[in-house]
């Protein structure tokens, strides 16, 4: 039968959210999707949010250009015609046309990826996209469009940057968040460029001048990461294989133009996972997704999936909980100061526990 998704209406500053979506996980078991009042999860499968795909593709573009807004990278955003002010993500897509002469008639195949690096000629940029693997490139309608959305969701939650999405902050603790938030978009926010070995930057560095101090023994290294002298030898900083220089690599200016990637090793120094739409978070010389870089920084909920802004949490077994989400699973019982067992970062009582 099919099903009517509704969409609750905004009260105050409650998300919008999709009521009966389907979660993607547990296919078909889950009755649909059903919003717990704090948890990140859905009541019926305590499946994540995520796992039942709940923002439309607007929704993600006006997160990034939330994101990117009020940070060096605005110029990726543009201002919503007849919107509330908000900016949203230039996302640039790319369409490929293909032509199929194997019938009579030759008719056209027509390719949308729902990303592709901005900024490039076609050929350069389906290059980019042949370096990364095939289950990833986001095509539309495959399985990788499906996994960069999923990546979007999971790696820079909307909860991250907009304290008016946060279920955990107590009174006086929305603007430490807000703080939080501007101080990452001046230090540590960046996105990846791509570019040919020794044209990221557009050569930018190049007319710095050089730094006369260098070690007469040692070969000056030149801007973009290759010896003098020895033209082509550009290595990827994470696996150290050579790049050929005919094929398209990653930069990111806040490690310097001396520094470049694979397409494919451009990830998340925490977690691995490729870096959605190359957005990253540098910190202590490596790359980081949002979701880690902000853990790196502050405590998250294991209840509630927000970032600690209180000095006064639970600890367990090196996860953290909001003292006021400390509480079952199942029951919702607050457990400060009661016996209970740990199951895969969920909290339950000893009841809940023993009836599972």
């Amino acid at each position: 039968p099919a099903r009517c998704v509704a969409v609750l209406q905004m009260s105050g500053s409650q998300p919008q959210v999709g009521r009966g979506v389907p979660c993607l996980r547990c296919r078909g078991l889950c009755t649909g999707f059903e919003p717990h009042s704090w948890r990140k999860i859905c009541k019926s499968c305590k499946c994540s949010q995520e796992e039942h795909g709940l923002s439309s593709e607007l929704d993600d573009d006006r997160k990034i250009g939330r994101l990117l807004s009020d940070s060096k990278y605005s110029t990726l955003t543009a201002r919503l015609k007849g919107g509330d002010g908000g900016r949203v993500y230039k996302r640039n897509r790319m369409i490929v046309t293909n032509p199929n002469i194997s019938g009579k008639d030759p008719t056209f195949d027509t390719i949308t990826y729902e990303w592709a690096p901005p900024g490039l000629t076609q050929k350069l940029a389906m290059q980019y996209m042949e370096l990364v693997p095939k289950e990833l490139q986001p095509v539309a309608g495959t399985d990788g469009a499906f996994h960069r959305r999923r990546r979007l969701a999971r790696q820079l939650p909307l909860h991250d940057q907009d304290p008016a999405q946060c279920r955990g902050l107590a009174e006086g603790e929305r603007s430490l968040m807000e703080q939080f938030v501007k101080n990452y978009k001046a230090e540590a926010l960046g996105v990846g460029e791509v570019a040919l070995p020794g044209q990221g930057g557009g050569g930018k560095e190049e007319e710095k001048p050089q730094d006369k101090s260098i070690d007469p023994g040692r070969a000056p290294e030149s801007p973009n990461g290759a010896l003098e002298g020895t033209a082509g030898s550009y290595r990827c900083d994470t696996c150290q294989q050579p790049v050929p220089g005919d094929c398209p690599v990653v930069y990111a200016d806040r490690a310097g133009y001396s520094r470049q990637w694979h397409p494919a090793c451009f990830v998340c120094c925490r977690c691995a996972e490729p870096l959605v739409d190359l957005i990253y978070f540098w910190k202590s010389g490596a790359a980081w997704c949002g979701r880690h870089y902000c853990e790196s920084l502050r405590p998250r909920c294991a209840g509630c999936d927000e970032i600690i802004f209180s000095e006064d949490y639970q600890q367990v077994e090196g996860l953290a909980w909001h003292n006021k989400h400390f509480a079952c699973l199942e029951c919702e019982t607050l457990l400060t100061g009661k016996p209970f067992a740990l199951a895969k970062a969920g909290l339950l009582c000893t009841t809940c526990s023993q009836s599972r």
